[in-house]
């Protein structure tokens, strides 16, 4: 689905809400101009994410790149996710926990049992232990992607410190009940989530509890410009801007049946 941004004059409307359940995945593809927002309605949540050039998944999520471009080492209002080709795949227009994780990665099964006890299907059924990269391998699969394609993850409304020797640390009560944080679409986007404990988190039951998400096309307000606050964050973010707008302009001619080179010819 695709939506230029001067097409939704009026109101946010919504494309989809769901209660992603404890344990649980999801995907989609998103289009540009639209906002996923999650919620973290206990304020206790871990929702592990990965982003890809829906077009060109080779085109992905790059944690260095988006910290070094940013001079940052978390996210938050302001920021934005740069791929691996130098362009922002989502921006954080709006967020009231205020951290979320961009180092620890993501749990699996071999952590999970050695926080959880064993949790496998045949023992619990439904109730069985899920975690995040056993998730990812699921989604991905979907598109045709598998363990390769996984890379270093953000995991929202978390938060880890590092001490002076490198050890990486759980900091107890980054988030607090119904925060939010959206993201802007910046171009077309596969968005993997999985809502499962972090791998640093101290619970020893597994509970992660309901997360809300949803989708809806960007107010006005919230559309981006020369005057956006995730372009003005950092000069880096410009260029940013500038090569993903590049980029769209060049999809947009292939759709249209003419590449770029063609349209400078026919001048």
């Amino acid at each position: 689905m695709t939506r230029p941004h001067d097409t939704n004059p009026g109101a946010p409307d919504l494309i989809v809400a769901e209660t992603l359940r404890g344990g649980q995945a999801w995907s989609r593809r998103l289009a540009p101009g639209q906002v996923l927002r999650i919620v973290d309605p206990t304020g206790s949540a871990c929702v592990s994410a990965l982003f890809y050039n829906s077009r060109d998944p080779l085109e992905r999520y790059n944690m260095a790149d988006t910290l070094k471009a940013q001079y940052t080492a978390f996210l938050t209002t302001g920021r934005v996710l740069y791929s691996d080709m130098g362009r922002v795949l989502m921006s954080i227009i709006d967020d009231t926990c205020g951290w979320h994780d961009t180092i620890s990665g993501c749990g699996d099964e071999s952590t999970a049992e050695a926080r959880f006890g064993p949790g496998g299907y045949q023992e619990l059924r439904n109730d069985w232990h899920r975690n995040a990269r056993d998730n990812f391998m699921v989604e991905l699969s979907k598109v045709g992607l598998g363990k390769r394609d996984i890379v270093a993850n953000v995991n929202f409304f978390t938060r880890v410190s590092v001490d002076d020797a490198g050890q990486m640390r759980w900091v107890p009560n980054n988030s607090h009940a119904d925060a939010r944080v959206d993201l802007r679409c910046e171009m077309d986007t596969f968005v993997v989530l999985s809502n499962t404990p972090h791998p640093l988190a101290p619970a020893r039951d597994y509970a992660p509890p309901p997360v809300e998400i949803s989708v809806r096309w960007a107010a006005p307000a919230e559309r981006p410009g020369d005057l956006d606050r995730c372009r003005l964050s950092r000069p880096e973010n410009a260029r940013g801007f500038s090569l993903t707008a590049a980029y769209l302009a060049e999809v947009e001619s292939e759709k249209n049946g003419r590449a770029p080179a063609d349209r400078e010819r026919a001048r």
